[in-house]
């Protein structure tokens, strides 16, 4: 039987169709601001950002005519907040070329305190020095303790701290959307 402390109260934000909308939205974005496909470069943090990083690949190369390179970050080593966050088991890092000079794009399913992305930019400097860096999230939640910002961000969704917001990939999870949960 359930702990009754842990049982949560889950309200969708966007379902299946909305969230695919979002995702074309947000590549158009993309293609309006960095008009060169040849020098994209999508890096997906894991887990979400990876696989949101594939999808919005796909559908840049849809539109464009033009494959797009994508990878994966993983910025756990870089982090200034384990103790709080606690350790997971870090990805491999798996660029398929370098970021010199090329305009990169870094994808986050959520933007919560900045952290994790602070982290990811201090990754990214180990591997190159990329023409520019921009930000790409699913969802805003607020709640920054860093001045970090999305340039390309797919809704803005205020939480309370003890609230959490989940994308839903079905590629990973079964299912496609995004999920407020509240514990009740």
């Amino acid at each position: 039987m359930p702990d009754e402390a842990a049982v949560k109260e889950e309200i969708e934000i966007l379902s299946e169709k909305e969230l695919d909308r979002t995702i074309k939205r947000l590549g158009s974005q993309i293609l309006e601001k960095i008009p060169d496909i040849g020098s994209l470069l999508l890096i997906g943090i894991p887990t979400r950002g990876v696989y949101l990083s594939k999808l919005l690949a796909k559908y840049l190369e849809e539109l464009s005519g033009q494959s797009v390179e994508n990878g994966c970050l993983d910025p756990t080593f870089h982090r200034d907040d384990l103790a709080r966050v606690g350790a997971r088991i870090a990805q491999v890092t798996d660029l398929p070329s370098s970021v010199d000079n090329r305009e990169v794009v870094l994808i986050d399913d959520v933007i919560y305190t900045g952290r994790t992305i602070k982290a990811a930019l201090e990754a990214l400097h180990l591997w190159g020095r990329a023409k520019r860096v921009t930000l790409l999230t699913m969802v805003d939640r607020g709640h920054r303790e860093v001045p970090i910002q999305p340039d390309f961000c797919g809704r803005v969704v205020p939480t309370s701290k003890d609230e959490t917001i989940y994308l839903r990939l079905r590629e990973v999870d079964g299912e496609s959307g995004i999920f407020l949960c509240k514990n009740v």
